[in-house]
């Protein structure tokens, strides 16, 4: 009896196995991947979630997240084929443009976390600027933040942090190419920085104020390239709240997988 009954479980299981998806003409047509540029105080999250319910795909993945205070370029992977080339992608160089707040220490080195210290900030001149500068340009050990999104025992770094459980934190080998001040003042500095994947700007930024003996927090950050994206040629992301029009540009601004690959090459 048991037996009749399994086999008659295995003979409904085959009746109502679900055949596979054949990709259609419509769909491919809305696999490919495009830059666009994130507005603040959007999470990076919320863009994919945009992208994937206006071009009504589920397979849709970024190469490298944005903190939501943060603005520029985001590279979107839409479709299975192009969610495959997201490990590639994310071996290409990044730039960014960022402003430090000088003197003040906040718990997530960042404008969203609460003051912790507040310091003197010495005076800032191009020999003392240019001199602390060239201790982060190459290759060297970073300590990734408290608060961000590395698993530690399976477990994100900020789920320690919230609870105030302090855990090991492995340094991580990154590579800052250039480096360089755009503009300063009193107690600010904006920097341009080309980085390896896997930096973290705002460790940067809150190392840099360390070194200048007063601390300091990233209180402004702009990604203005990833990769082969320039934040020139990306889509706006405000465009992304409009369901007509952001539909439309999105399939106008999707290059094709084929394309990125032979950029890849």
């Amino acid at each position: 009896m048991r037996s009749t009954v399994l086999d008659k479980e295995e003979s409904n299981k085959k009746n109502y196995a679900r055949p596979p998806v054949a990709v259609d003409k419509d769909e491919a047509a809305r696999h490919g991947v495009i830059a666009v540029s994130k507005p603040q105080g959007v999470t990076s999250f919320r863009i994919v979630q945009k992208v994937r319910h206006l071009l009504g795909i589920k397979k849709v993945g970024h190469t490298g997240t944005l903190d939501p205070f943060a603005t520029g370029v985001l590279v979107i992977c839409v479709g299975r084929p192009a969610t495959r080339l997201v490990p590639r992608l994310m071996e290409g160089d990044k730039e960014y443009e960022a402003t430090l707040q000088l003197g003040v220490t906040t718990e997530t080195q960042d404008p969203e976390g609460c003051v912790i210290e507040e310091r003197p900030v010495p005076e800032l001149n191009e020999k003392v600027i240019q001199n602390c500068l060239a201790k982060f340009r190459g290759k060297q050990l970073q300590t990734p933040p408290s608060y961000s999104a590395l698993k530690h025992n399976g477990k994100p770094l900020y789920y320690y942090a919230r609870k105030g459980i302090k855990v090991n934190k492995e340094p991580r080998q990154v590579d800052i190419r250039k480096l360089e001040c755009i503009d300063y003042g009193r107690d600010t500095m904006t920097i341009r920085v080309t980085c390896s994947k896997g930096t973290y700007i705002r460790t940067l930024a809150a190392d840099i104020g360390e070194f200048l003996g007063c601390g300091g927090y990233l209180s402004r950050l702009k990604r203005v390239r990833n990769g082969f994206f320039s934040i020139d040629e990306c889509l706006p992301g405000e465009v992304l709240f409009d369901e007509k029009a952001g539909r439309d540009m999105l399939l106008q601004s999707l290059m094709p997988v084929e394309e990125v690959k032979k950029i890849l090459i």
